[in-house]
């Protein structure tokens, strides 16, 4: 798959879109508005309110504005002058579809930039405030996308969104030297709903990166700078994937932090050296394709700092949201990532039963959960300051997943013990004699 040429990916994208479902009655398909890896679905069927209707006149043909004695309301109209015609039209109504995406998309997209002041002292790094750029989603410009998407029959639609940086005071000069002086990108994934020990070890892994520097033209290693992960670095169990089970370990949640690293460097289009995306889907890594696991020291997350200087990192979490927050110094590369295009649906297949040891007999445990399969790819394009383009295809595998029980028994009811035949004594003549006497005495 990862061989194919650009030009096929784009045709089975074309048809994937043409022969999109829609609902039973629908007049118009969903639309998906897109920013990064943010993804909105707004349906518009359910807002009657961006069809309204429109008077139109014309004289022997040609459009004008009727004067007022001819606009009459009510059930009686008064006759009109000769080659003058009403009628009515329905048009869309951009300011209905202003307000929409004002509540739908723009209130969870929009943000103030922050204020951060950086600094060193001997070889710690200190963050005072939060260098989070600001957004702000151009509502007007977004309802004429959507305007013009609805009269060709696009259904997919590229937000134009503003990103404001924030206010960094940069106060240390090995620092400044170094490159540090603006976000380069910001990776953000969302862990709301998360248990407790959950949350817990995600704040402890986003805090080991807090501070870290990647020199210029090296590779960094996620798990390099995570380091050890147990009980004596800070961490609770809780669920991983193992294999077929999901059972709890030391550092559940971990790839939390590994994906929120990764969305960021993805995004901004620095080179990936080592990504693997989850065995199934997960709805902590909405969407598909853009989660990246960790399992320590097998599976890694890994990119190159190819950028003009080093590369600084600040982490953060707050209201179930996790941030990777990059600065360092931009260079003339432009990014987009398009996608996620689905396809190799499956549903989960039959429930699974085990019988063990490992928990006390007569209790049950569930490891795992029913999950469908899917497949889905992205499109990268990064265009360097010269106007050459990398194209790269990012495709992800999830398997379908049973819902999978424990049941607990005893040693001896998982493996009986063996009862051997009794040998069968054998003679020419079992009629009589000394097998007759031997069968009496068994019997």
């Amino acid at each position: 798959m990862r061989n194919r040429n650009i030009i096929s990916f784009a045709i089975i994208v074309c048809i994937a879109f043409a022969f999109l479902p829609q609902k039973a009655g629908a007049m118009y398909a969903p639309l998906t508005y897109r920013y990064k890896h943010f993804l909105f679905e707004v349906d518009p069927d359910d807002y009657p309110s961006w069809l309204s209707e429109k008077e139109q006149w014309s004289y022997l043909g040609t459009s004008f504005r009727p004067p007022a004695n001819l606009r009459v309301d009510g059930d009686s109209i008064p006759p009109l002058p000769t080659g003058v015609m009403r009628s009515s039209t329905f048009a869309w109504d951009e300011g209905a579809i202003r307000a929409t995406l004002d509540l739908q998309i723009a209130r969870l997209l929009n943000r103030e930039p922050g204020e951060v002041t950086i600094d060193k002292s001997g070889d710690e790094i200190t963050f005072e405030g939060i260098g989070l750029p600001g957004r702000k989603l151009n509502l007007a410009e977004a309802a004429e996308l959507t305007v013009e998407a609805l009269r060709r029959g696009v259904i997919d639609i590229t937000l134009p969104v503003s990103e404001i940086q924030p206010q960094i005071n940069v106060l240390s000069t090995e620092l400044q030297d170094s490159g540090i002086q603006e976000v380069l990108s910001v990776g953000e994934s969302d862990f709301r709903g998360s248990p407790y020990n959950r949350k817990h070890n995600i704040a402890v892994g986003l805090d080991s990166f807090n501070g870290h520097v990647i020199p210029q033209g090296e590779i960094f290693s996620f798990n390099e700078v995570l380091g050890p992960v147990n009980s004596s670095t800070g961490y609770k169990q809780e669920l991983v994937i193992k294999g077929d089970k999901t059972l709890p370990d030391f550092g559940g949640g971990l790839c939390q932090v590994s994906t929120t690293a990764y969305r960021g460097v993805w995004e901004y289009g620095f080179p990936i050296e080592q990504r693997k995306n989850h065995s199934f889907s997960v709805r902590y890594y909405f969407p598909q394709g853009t989660d990246a696991t960790i399992y320590p020291p097998y599976k890694d997350v890994k990119f190159l700092n190819d950028s003009l200087g080093d590369i600084l990192i600040q982490t953060f979490n707050e209201d179930g949201r996790a941030y990777f927050i990059y600065f360092g110094t931009k260079d003339k590369r432009q990014t987009e990532v398009i996608g996620p295009y689905m396809w190799g649906e499956a549903a989960p297949p039959p429930d699974r039963i085990e019988r063990t040891t490992d928990i006390p007999p007569g209790t049950t445990r569930k490891v795992g959960e029913r999950v469908p399969g899917v497949r889905a790819g992205w499109l990268r394009v990064v265009m360097n300051e010269e106007g050459e383009q990398k194209k790269e295809q990012v495709f992800s595998i999830y398997e379908a997943r049973p819902r999978y029980t424990q049941i607990g028994v005893t040693e001896e009811e998982l493996n009986p013990p063996v009862i051997e035949p009794e040998p069968e004594i054998e003679s020419e003549n079992k009629s009589g004699g000394w097998y007759q006497r031997w069968r009496r005495g068994r019997d």
